[in-house]
């Protein structure tokens, strides 16, 4: 795909402090040296005993170049292995003071700088990112008081409770342990075999097999905490608090048949937009929201706060923002940045605390386990992705990597050193937890507060639209019919009864068993309510209404009008899309004028799955039902039924027409008309700020996936 049109340039600030004093030495500024700075006279050949005698074990060049290779590897993280990262930053709306004492969220003027990481759960690191799977949404703010790790994911729920049962659902998550198969993929026994089982699965469950699963573009992805943290102010009161990420541009996703497609196509789809976007000034930008409880109101809902399954529902307690986040600038090195980037869900400042959910509990001893595995032990902090910009002074020493040099005492209390460093006491600036009381017996029970686990289900049920809840269907019959234990199929369709009736029975109609009998008059937990802020098709989440970065696709062949296309760029453009000729070959091709049309991609290299939009310009209808093999047709077509917006101009209504004759074209008499994002106008000549402006509302609004299906 072609770079983001923009004349913009990536921002430096947010990574200036890893620059400084850690950026390798450049390369052009002097010979090839060993790790140890001796110059090397010779890499292409290890010292042996002549020409073809043995390779002599004193050649420390040889020796060390081979080992540093060997060990270039680390484990790769058990979850969200395959992830790719930005800097950037963080400036509140207001001050916050009135519920967080948190610096970083208490002055407009300050910039906190960020680092992001998004990822798959599922799959290893060469794994495809347009899979179904929960999306890693991981924040690292960079304050004045330390650093704070904002750890979540792309849905607000999570399959458990408590983290106990967190090895046991990524065991069955991850590929069949006899063959390794599926890589990145859901659709397995394992997997179905232990949500069949776990009721408390179900409410993600539904989150998981609905689009958000596979979102366009990690800029059109929302975010979330998943769990209900505690916000404290200057006086020790608390707040508990859920965090919301929703990105600028619109939450927007993909349609399951094209992710397969994608890919095959482009197994970097979403990597490669975030990348491209940053490189080209086309910044993501996300709004930082919270929904506040007091503490007195913890008990007031028909679910437990504590409860990683549950959401807030917006109606209920509504979203506050509270400040924006711009993502401005890539990584320089994957590896050194992304790769080693150590989050941790206990990194937290003064005026942000925790809760007593069981689940984030077990992600606070968790994380910091891992990162000790993963990185070689205790100094991971120190590698320049995970360093604080506030002062560091402790009593660790030693062990693996150590890049300090310390010096005095290395314990507490002490004199020789002047007592140094001393604790902060009761410094209003020190980190002080929580006063909270806690008593109870010793014993392994979950509450009963924490045992409906279908209201919710069925609240997201019925907040969805229609063509929301056919993906649905769809994507449980997917999953499901590749489960080979037709027992497992039949349990996880008995449990959905608990969610809806309907979508027990369609889905059981679907994987070849028996429909579940309805339940007794409702449903256990059923709910009839809805919250239309969980569905896509809200207006809450369309975004701003610009296609800016909207990739979009002109198809042009031999006759094509220039002049049109080009106008089309211009108009286009100016809204901030990215518009792309393709023809049957690369290079150019003649214009119905006598001059040339520049071809940004060949059709054979490219796919309706790669682009936002589609438009077919005035040119020889046959020439595009003929091009590059009937590339062109399928392209218009794929886009069609993948909802789509798609334009057409002069004779280009004409193809559309032949394509699919139930849609609504313009008029002979020429004029502009719209019909679930297909626009037509016969006129030919520059397309009219009419076209223009109903094609881009068309391309605003994403997908159309209520137009009429496909004709044969």
């Amino acid at each position: 795909m072609a770079e983001y049109v923009s004349g913009h340039q990536p921002r430096e600030d947010a990574k200036q402090r890893q620059r400084d004093s850690h950026r390798a030495a450049d390369p052009a500024g002097g010979p090839l040296t060993t790790d140890q700075g001796t110059a090397v006279d010779h890499t292409d050949d290890a010292l042996q005993a002549g020409e073809r005698g043995p390779t002599l074990m004193e050649d420390f060049h040889f020796r060390e170049k081979l080992t540093r290779f060997d060990h270039e590897r680390i484990p790769e993280r058990v979850v969200h292995a395959r992830g790719a990262g930005a800097y950037g930053f963080f400036e509140p709306y207001e001050s916050c003071a009135a519920f967080t004492r948190a610096a970083f969220l208490q002055d407009p003027s300050v910039r906190t700088p960020v680092f992001v990481r998004f990822s798959t759960v599922q799959g290893p690191r060469g794994s495809a990112d347009t899979v179904r799977d929960v999306r890693g949404f991981a924040t690292k703010f960079y304050t004045s008081e330390g650093n704070y790790d904002l750890v979540g994911n792309n849905m607000p729920v999570f399959f458990i409770q408590d983290g106990i049962k967190f090895p046991d659902f990524v065991h069955a998550v991850k590929p069949e342990p006899h063959n390794e198969i599926p890589t990145g993929a859901s659709a397995h026994d394992t997997l179905w075999d232990f949500v069949g089982l776990q009721p408390e699965t179900t409410h993600m469950m539904m989150w998981l097999m609905s689009d958000r699963a596979i979102p366009r573009s990690y800029r059109t992805m929302q975010g979330f905490g998943v769990h209900t943290f505690r916000f404290v102010d200057a006086e020790g009161r608390g707040t508990f608090v859920k965090f919301h990420w929703k990105p600028k541009l619109g939450v927007h996703s993909l349609v399951w048949d094209e992710a397969q497609e994608t890919m095959g196509r482009d197994p970097d789809f979403n990597r490669r937009d975030l990348w491209m976007a940053i490189e080209s000034g086309e910044y993501p930008e996300y709004e930082l929201g919270v929904q506040l409880v007091p503490e007195e109101d913890e008990h007031s809902f028909d679910f437990d706060l504590l409860d990683a399954t549950k959401i807030i529902p917006e109606e209920q307690v509504p979203v506050r923002p509270i400040g924006r986040m711009v993502l401005d600038t890539n990584p320089d090195n994957f590896f050194a940045e992304t790769e080693q980037v150590a989050f941790h869900t206990a990194n937290v400042v003064p005026g942000i605390d925790f809760t007593n959910d069981p689940l984030l509990q077990a992600r606070n001893f968790s994380y910091l386990d891992t990162q000790l595995l993963r990185l070689g032990g205790p100094n991971f902090a120190q590698i320049p992705v995970n360093r604080p910009v506030a002062p560091v002074r402790t009593h660790q020493r030693d062990g693996f990597h150590q890049h300090e040099i310390h010096r005095g005492a290395s314990y507490h209390k002490n004199s020789l050193s002047g007592g140094c460093p001393v604790v902060a006491g009761a410094d209003p600036q020190a980190f002080q937890h929580y006063t909270e009381r806690v008593d109870g017996a010793k014993i392994r029970k979950r509450s009963a507060s924490f045992q409906d686990h279908y209201t919710q289900a069925s609240l997201f049920w019925n907040s969805m639209s229609d063509w929301e809840r056919q993906h649905i269907v769809d994507a449980f019959r997917f999953e499901l019919g590749k489960v080979g234990t037709v027992s497992i199929r039949q349990r996880v369709v008995e449990n959905l009864v608990n969610v809806d009736t309907e979508l027990a029975r369609s889905v059981a109609e679907g994987i070849g068993v028996s429909p579940p009998a309805a339940p007794a008059g409702q449903a256990p937990s059923a709910t009839d309510a809805s919250s239309p802020a969980l569905s896509q098709a809200s207006e809450n989440l369309r975004g701003d209404g610009s296609v800016r970065t909207r990739q979009i696709a002109v198809l042009a062949t031999e006759g094509v009008d220039g002049e049109q296309i080009a106008g089309l760029q211009d108009a286009l453009g100016a809204e901030g899309a990215v518009v792309e000729v393709l023809a049957p070959h690369d290079g150019t091709v003649p214009g119905a004028g006598g001059g040339e049309v520049a071809v940004t991609r060949a059709l054979p290299t490219v796919a309706s799955v790669l682009y936002d939009a589609v438009i077919l310009p005035d040119g020889p209808a046959e020439a595009l039902a003929s091009a590059a093999g009937g590339a062109g047709l399928r392209f218009v077509r794929d886009a069609y039924r993948h909802g789509k917006p798609i334009g057409a101009l002069g004779s280009g209504v004409g193809t559309l027409a032949t394509l699919e004759p139930g849609v609504r074209l313009a008029a002979d008499g020429g004029g502009t008309e719209a019909d679930h994002g297909v626009v037509t106008d016969r006129s030919a000549g520059r397309a009219s700020d009419t076209f223009v402006r109903a094609f881009t509302d068309a391309v605003a609004a994403h997908r159309h996936y209520a137009r009429p299906p496909m004709q044969g």
